[in-house]
């Protein structure tokens, strides 16, 4: 099922926010490295306001991440390879169906 708009910026949102706390810098810093203005960073970051695609990518590599575009059949088998790995867990992330679907 498709994401609402409103919690796709939350999510983002959230993990900008988390991102720029684990990297122990403010959001004028943050705002400063993208070129935009904190009040609009902080909009961002509360996932109150949408931003476009050249303003995402600016404050992700201000945070030092990438932002990459993924085929939504994928995005399973991103989200199984982004969890955290458990010894006892001997099942592959994910496998590959001859008709071209992946399966988790």
């Amino acid at each position: 099922m498709a994401q609402s708009q409103s919690d796709a910026l939350l999510d983002i949102g959230q993990l900008l926010k988390a991102t720029r706390k684990g990297r122990q810098l403010t959001q004028e810093q943050v705002a400063d490295i993208a070129g935009i203005s904190r009040p609009r960073y902080r909009e961002i970051e509360a996932g109150s306001s949408a931003a476009r695609t050249t303003t995402l990518i600016n404050i992700a590599r201000a945070l030092g991440l990438e932002l990459m575009l993924v085929p939504q059949a994928m995005v399973p088998a991103v989200d199984a390879l982004l969890r955290p790995h458990d010894d006892l867990d001997d099942f592959p992330a994910f496998v590959a169906h001859p008709d071209g679907d992946l399966g988790v």
